[in-house]
């Protein structure tokens, strides 16, 4: 473990001279994401200045909803934002540099970049997490609290390890560098409060695709209280989906054939 913080060290250090070389760029990468967030927040101020509740949710719900998608998203993006250079690597022939590299392939590919311009997004879920709770006049408990980090944590294994496979789909087809317009998708998704859809619909994302988990049961946790079965459901969703993601990560890698073959 020593010699991983080590390695991990060195990508954040790097991380931040790249950064620090492009500075005008970072700024403008940051102001982008906080005009994006601010974008989203007036829709939803728009939605709700003619209604109270939308399929049960208050304006404060919905608050708290979307800082945990931003929360989650900006978290993927910060600390996993290499991962969208695997088919890059694959085209490349960089990839067969990490396979003999001393370190885990899947913890070099996941984390070799820290994304900066993401602490922006983080700080700005953090404020409307804030708001949304004072807009619902809510105290949750520390359980409740520790439920609702838990699920987040839960939520972005979960997109983590969705990314990880949709990413290794590159080891075989090479040129999809936009299917991160999939993984996109499923946070649009998520963004919307799981009630708004039918019954059926509902256990599907909760039970089959557990995009429900993303952001809207961690949220339930805080404004509706704890809720004992869907946390140990989030937790068995997101160690399964990471157990599944490397097996298919590891399995594509004896499929891969380096540049040199």
């Amino acid at each position: 473990m020593g010699r991983y913080r080590r390695v991990y060290r060195a990508f954040f250090s790097s991380s931040l001279a790249r950064e620090l070389e492009f500075r005008a760029n970072f700024f403008a990468k940051v102001g982008e994401n906080l005009v994006w967030t601010g974008f989203f927040v007036l829709i939803v101020l728009v939605i709700y200045r003619n209604t109270d509740s939308v399929a049960g949710w208050s304006r404060g719900d919905a608050f708290v909803l979307i800082a945990s998608c931003f929360l989650l998203e900006s978290l993927h993006s910060a600390f996993c934002f290499s991962l969208l250079e695997i088919p890059e690597q694959v085209r490349k022939g960089t990839l067969d540099f990490v396979l003999v590299k001393p370190v885990d392939p899947q913890f070099w590919v996941s984390l070799r970049r820290f994304n900066f311009s993401q602490g922006g997004t983080m700080l700005a879920g953090v404020g409307l997490l804030i708001a949304g709770m004072v807009m619902t006049g809510q105290h949750p408990s520390p359980a409740q609290w520790i439920a609702y980090v838990s699920l987040l944590l839960s939520g972005l294994i979960l997109f983590y390890s969705f990314n990880l496979a949709l990413m290794t789909l590159g080891i075989w087809l090479v040129r999809v560098d936009n299917l991160w317009v999939l993984s996109e998708s499923v946070l649009q998704v998520s963004r919307f409060p799981l009630d708004i859809f039918g019954v059926s619909l509902r256990r599907l994302l909760t039970y089959a695709l557990p995009l429900a988990f993303i952001a809207t049961i961690p949220t339930r946790q805080l404004i509706q209280g704890l809720d004992v079965p869907m946390l140990t459901l989030g937790l068995v969703w997101s160690l399964g989906a990471l157990a599944a993601a490397r097996a298919f990560w590891k399995f594509a890698l004896t499929r891969y054939q380096s540049a040199s073959s």
